[in-house]
């Protein structure tokens, strides 16, 4: 029996040691098989596998999807409606707004079906199917029809899921997508069925003084006062299928919705959180970790610092700027933070320390197997970090300045240079009418010219102090020898002489396109340099990628072995998970004992009205003071606003309904803390929470505050 057979059986042994019960984002798939059903009961959970996840019915599984493309959302009506973040809304919220409908500062409601808002670009996807696929990878690395490497690959996953799905029972379904992808590094592997509907509609978002409150300054915080919730909703056609926008589609009758508890929570009860959490690492070696921390987190510090600053200042100086840049600044600015507190989290939680002991018992465990090669794996990952670190290094410095934060500059032109140059008039035809779209594309409502020629000059002289000469795009050299190192004057330049740069220049070209105009033009010119410089670091990559991906496999293999009979959890993929645990406090540090729950007392205690960031508004004072909460407040008259729990949780997992031992809606997760930002390196047991949105405080908002009882209404309310 070969070791790949022995790991597969150890994933679905019996647990029989204890295990830190919080830890673990676990596949729905294999619940039953890891026994982490049993751990859950022990917990405290009322329901039994079937109930979370069912193959062949519908399950709690049916009610979790994925919002946008990077967050969850859950349905709590029987017709679609979706809750899901603030945060994971925001960019929808920023697309419908403008200086006359600022629902950014103002919310929004819709108090009748016809006043939600299509929004284009916005899917909802429901998992339809889950098939482990394992055998067939393997049989074709057997039948030497790919090589172990390449069934990690993009090119071959998505020609098996396109090859499964024709032969499937799915294959004639509408909105039906395949995807396939590796788990365990590789030692196993899964088919998803998704099924997607692109009609979603936006319905209800808090003012951003509620669903943002406490802004950057309290972002990965504890205590928390955020309202950070909103609301779509699903359209369907005729027949309840995914359809294009229509006026003549319906909301969806959606087959499973969750039922809201409104009972309370104290600490101590179960909690479990359903969602797809982004990414996790938490099998890196001391060498990758001390990678990550400089050669990634390091250089996107530094830069989005800087770019920041820029759009910070120009944002507070006019609500035109501060309403187009909105979601491009808090989107940058969460990681930025995330990877200080990261960086900060790894040091405080000695987790080098965790990984060295971790490596320590795996030799330990590869000598009393006699296993050279799980005794040699780690030293030869070390012997590859220590050549792609600094090549990850420039690549972050490359993708954070010129892919990150300047948005001006294309390459479009080149394809019209080569229809120019063969003087092929239908084709030149083709290009400038592709041209124009492009110019349209770039001057989008959410670009300004000047805001990003700012940040340009600030970024463009940073990423020459942070990279050397020889190792930077090929622009470099036309500015030193051009512009005599002069970055205001190029980028200048650039910005009011190239093509794309403004209306007039476009216009100017269009009505006489020359190779020479082309050739001359610097925006065409740094963005091939960039391109290259992007493409010659991927290149030296690529090769030293590919053995480090075999050398995970064959690592993380073996500490599942290790482990035994405890059984492994593979680290997060975007992809449905469901993890549990509790309601709880914790101790940050000495002397300091933090409550699990918040009130919207502290939402008055940090006011303050000089502070975009903790503007409480009028009518939210208004009913505060008056202790106007309805059926929502706690007994003593409080109104709960945010609870913490020990879920294991990441990027991926905000929007995720917080469940009961019943499988009712208690909260939306929205953060991790502070303290424990290494969570997704290393999960710490004493410090890591979850911080999640109380439903209690999301139902009063929307009733008191948004006036949308109707929305109440639908909705199945536990009191």
């Amino acid at each position: 029996m070969n070791r790949l057979r022995l790991y597969l059986l150890a994933l679905t042994a019996l647990l029989v040691c204890t295990v830190k019960a919080d830890e673990g984002m676990w596949l729905l798939q294999l619940m039953q098989q890891q026994h982490s059903i049993d751990m859950m009961k022990k917990q405290g959970l009322k329901l039994e596998a079937q109930d979370l996840y069912n193959p062949n019915g519908v399950s709690l599984k049916d009610a979790v999807g994925i919002f946008g493309g990077g967050c969850t959302g859950e349905i709590i009506s029987p017709e679609g409606l979706i809750l899901t973040n603030h945060h994971c809304g925001y960019s929808s919220i920023q697309q419908h707004s403008s200086v006359e409908h600022d629902y950014l500062t103002d919310g929004f409601w819709a108090t009748s079906r016809d006043q939600e808002l299509p929004t284009p670009g916005l899917k909802f996807t429901f998992i339809e199917r889950i098939e482990d696929i394992t055998d067939v990878v393997n049989a074709k690395i057997a039948a030497k029809e790919i090589t172990e490497s390449q069934s990690f690959t993009g090119a071959f996953l998505e020609g098996l899921a396109k090859e499964l799905y024709e032969k499937s029972d799915l294959k004639d379904k509408k909105g039906i997508v395949p995807q396939a992808l590796p788990f365990y590094a590789g030692n196993k592997f899964y088919l998803f069925y998704k099924k997607i509907y692109p009609d979603v509609r936006m319905v209800a978002a808090p003012p951003s003084s509620v669903g943002k409150f406490g802004g950057e300054t309290d972002n990965w915080m504890w205590p928390r006062h955020t309202g950070d919730f909103s609301m779509f909703r699903i359209y369907a056609d005729a027949n309840g299928e995914p359809a294009e926008y229509s006026a003549s589609n319906t909301p969806l009758k959606t087959k499973k919705h969750l039922s809201i508890s409104i009972k309370g929570l104290k600490e101590g009860d179960y909690a479990m959180i359903m969602g797809f959490p982004g990414r996790t690492s938490r099998y890196l070696t001391v060498s990758e970790v001390k990678e990550r921390m400089e050669s990634t987190n390091e250089p996107r510090i530094r830069i989005r610092g800087a770019r920041l600053a820029v759009l910070k200042e120009v944002m507070n100086a006019s609500d035109k700027i501060r309403i187009q840049y909105a979601n491009k600044y808090a989107g940058s600015s969460n990681y930025w933070k995330n990877s200080i507190g990261m960086n900060k989290a790894i040091i405080d939680n000695d987790v080098l320390d965790t990984k060295a002991e971790q490596e320590a018992k795996f030799a330990e465990f590869a000598k009393a197997q006699n296993n050279t090669e799980y005794a040699n794996v780690v030293k030869k990952i070390d012997d590859l970090v220590a050549q792609t670190a600094p090549l990850n290094y420039q690549l972050t410095c490359l993708t954070e300045v010129f892919f990150g934060a300047i948005e001006f500059g294309n390459s479009m032109l080149t394809k019209t240079r080569e229809a120019l140059v063969d003087k092929n008039d239908s084709l030149i035809k083709v290009r400038l009418e592709g041209l124009k779209e492009n110019f349209k594309s770039i001057h989008n409502k959410d670009y300004d010219h000047e805001v990003d020629r700012k940040v340009a000059k600030v970024l463009l002289p940073l990423y020459a102090e942070m990279i050397p000469a020889n190792q930077r795009p090929a622009i470099y050299k036309v500015i030193e020898q051009k512009y005599k190192g002069d970055y205001n004057k190029f980028v200048d330049d650039m910005y009011d002489k190239s093509i794309f740069a403004n209306q007039a220049n476009f216009d100017k070209f269009l009505k006489k396109p020359t190779v020479k105009a082309i050739d001359e033009d610097l925006a065409l010119q740094y963005a091939q340099s960039k391109y290259d410089q992007y493409g010659n670091l991927l290149d030296q990559l690529k090769e030293l990628d590919k053995e480090l991906a075999l050398l995970h496999k064959t690592y993380i293999r073996g500490l599942g072995e290790m482990k035994l009979p405890v059984p492994s959890y593979p680290d997060a993929n975007f992809t449905i998970r469901l993890t549990y645990g509790n309601v709880k406090p914790y101790d940050p540090k000495d002397g300091v004992h933090y409550n699990y729950y918040t009130t919207t007392k502290g939402i008055l205690e940090k006011e303050n009205p000089e502070d975009r960031e903790f503007v409480v508004p009028a009518k939210l004072k208004e009913l505060i003071e008056k202790k106007d909460y309805g059926r929502y407040a706690l007994p003593n008259g409080d109104m709960p606003v945010c609870f913490l729990s020990t879920n294991d949780i990441t990027g991926g997992n905000s929007g995720s309904p917080v469940l009961n031992e019943n499988g009712e809606l208690i909260g939306c997760a929205f953060d991790g803390n502070w303290e424990s930002l290494s969570g997704d390196i290393n999960f710490d047991n004493n410090l890591q929470r979850c911080i999640n949105l109380d439903i209690r405080y999301v139902l009063f908002i929307l009733e008191k505050l948004g006036n949308c009882g109707h929305l109440i209404n639908e909705m199945t309310i536990v009191e």
